[in-house]
C-alpha cells in the first residue's frame, strides 16, 4: 500500500509540476531567488528535517511561524498560492523522502518551545507529521500550543483511513471542514474549555 501511494504521489507531482513551475516564476519575477522556502522542522521522535514550500513571503520576512507574521510580509501572489495550497506542493518531496505523511500533525519548529513541551506531554512526536492535518483544517494553528497538541492527540486516537480521507479532501473543500467540525464538536469543546 505504501509503495503504491508513493507511486501515486510521484505521478501526482509530475501532473502538478506545471503549476509549481508557474508559481516559481511568479515568485522569481516578484522577489527574486530563492523561490523555494526551506525551514528546519521537527519530525517523528523530534528528528529535524528540511521542509520545502514555495516561498510566499518577501525575503525580508522574519523566520517565524505563519501565525506570527503580519500579512504585509506576503508577496502579491503569496496569499493566492497559500489559499489554493499551491505553496505546499513541494512537501510532496518530503513525503517521497519518508519525512512526513500526507496526513498528520503539522510539523513545528524547534524554536517553538511551548509547542514542543505540549507535544511531548501528549506524545505527538511518536507519529510522523503530515502535509495537512486535522487541527489545521479545523482552524487551529500554532498560536495556542496546548490546544493544538490536544487536538493532534485527538486525531491520533481517532485516526482511520476514513478520517484521513475526510481530512485530505477537507483541505480543499470547506463543506467537509464544517462536517468534521460538527462531527467532533463535543470532543473539541472539552479540549478548549
Amino acid at each position: 500500500m505504501n509503495i503504491l501511494l508513493k507511486l501515486l504521489v510521484l505521478v501526482g507531482l509530475i501532473i502538478v509540476s506545471p503549476i509549481i513551475v508557474i508559481s516559481i516564476f511568479l515568485v522569481l519575477f516578484e522577489d527574486g531567488r530563492p523561490v523555494i522556502f526551506m525551514q528546519k522542522r521537527l519530525g517523528k521522535n523530534k528528528k529535524e528535517f528540511t521542509l520545502y514550500k514555495i516561498r510566499t513571503m518577501y525575503k525580508s520576512a522574519p523566520n517565524l511561524g505563519t501565525h506570527e507574521v503580519s500579512s504585509s510580509h506576503y508577496l502579491n501572489f503569496g496569499s493566492l498560492l497559500r489559499k489554493l495550497k499551491i505553496d505546499e506542493l513541494p512537501q510532496l518531496i518530503n513525503y517521497l523522502k519518508g519525512e512526513v505523511n500526507l496526513i498528520g500533525p503539522r510539523p513545528g519548529m524547534s524554536s517553538q518551545i511551548e509547542l514542543k513541551k505540549y507535544r511531548d506531554i501528549h506524545k505527538i512526536f511518536n507519529v510522523k507529521p503530515g502535509i495537512t492535518g486535522f487541527a489545521q483544517i479545523l482552524g487551529y494553528d500554532m498560536s495556542n500550543p496546548e490546544v493544538l497538541a490536544k487536538i493532534d492527540r485527538l486525531y491520533i486516537e481517532k485516526k482511520s483511513f476514513k478520517l484521513d480521507l475526510k481530512i485530505f479532501f477537507g483541505t480543499f473543500f470547506k463543506s467537509l471542514r464544517s462536517s468534521l467540525n460538527l462531527q467532533y464538536k463535543y470532543e473539541i469543546e472539552q479540549i478548549i474549555k
